[in-house]
């Protein structure tokens, strides 16, 4: 029997492999929703500093959720960017939380948060320089000889450059990336309002970015304002409402540029019920999937 061009590429489509997972960050407020919407199939994304304690309520209701759900492993302080050495006690809290709950992806940011001895509660940008990039590069190793697996190393929001930077963010990136053998995480939200942000176009950066060395993307809601100095339009990445539409724009783009890999939604504060978190990581499944399916359809 021969079949036509058209049911050859429907039997294609009809046995395409499911789209990558969707996910969303977890939080408390959630967990009971969680745990009754036997409907979510996805995965929970936590903070690991908000689990740096052996025990008490933040695990039982972590533990909880594990049973059901993959979890994936971001961190938010091990300042990797920083130019002093890595806390180890920190670092030793981190590894032990992943061997504890054994999470699918390991991230953390390229930023710094510390200098000396003072903790500041931010993720704050770096200078791209030669210097910095073999700092990176040794805290990279260090993280990843810790915990005994890859790391996603995820692109940063910013709202000032360095005039010293040598590097663009993207080569940094890329170099780290081929120097440690860690993977990247394509935060969307953060490449989008780094761009306004720096008058840049957002789509160009997003070509530019070494798509190769992806594991993860994040997508996140923004809020705009005015910068005090001169009322120019300034973003900032609040993680406080729905994804813009000019981010799934960049998410679709991604996926036609073959970025196929778990998503992540992220909404910090000014948390939304949750069949609202929910549906925006149905949204981004919903989305992989057709771009799968109208891939296999032009095949």
């Amino acid at each position: 029997m021969i079949l036509s061009d058209s049911l050859v590429r429907r039997s294609r489509a009809t046995a395409l492999e499911p789209a990558p997972p969707a996910g969303v960050g977890f939080k408390h407020e959630h967990a009971d929703a969680i745990a009754a919407d036997a409907g979510y199939a996805g995965f929970l994304e936590v903070h690991a500093e908000n689990y740096m304690g052996a025990g008490g309520m933040p695990h039982r209701l972590l533990e909880r959720v594990r049973r059901d759900h993959e979890l994936s492993l971001h961190g938010v302080a091990l300042s990797i960017g920083g130019s002093q050495p890595l806390c180890r006690e920190h670092l030793a809290r981190f590894a032990g939380l992943v061997r504890r709950y054994e999470p699918f992806v390991v991230s953390e940011h390229l930023a710094w948060s510390t200098h000396a001895s003072r903790y500041y509660n931010d993720l704050l940008p770096l200078p791209y320089t030669r210097a910095t990039l073999a700092c990176v590069c040794d805290h990279v190793d260090q993280v990843q000889s810790a915990i005994g697996r890859r790391l996603l190393l995820e692109n940063p929001a910013t709202y000032i450059v360095f005039e010293a930077s040598t590097i663009g963010e993207s080569a940094f990136l890329a170099e780290v990336a081929r120097r440690t053998g860690c993977g990247l995480l394509l935060d969307l939200n953060n490449l989008f309002v780094s761009a306004v942000n720096h008058g840049r176009s957002a789509l160009a950066d997003l070509d530019a970015f070494p798509v190769e060395h992806v594991g993860q993307i994040h997508l996140a809601g923004h809020s705009v304002h005015a910068d005090a100095d001169d009322s120019r339009q300034l973003l900032i990445d609040s993680h406080d409402g729905v994804v813009a539409d000019a981010v799934w724009s960049l998410f679709e783009h991604a996926l036609r540029r073959g970025v196929r890999v778990p998503t992540l939604v992220e909404w910090d504060s000014k948390l939304p019920p949750w069949p609202v978190l929910r549906s925006q990581a149905d949204i981004a499944r919903d989305r992989m999937q057709r771009t799968l399916h109208a891939e296999a359809a032009h095949v």
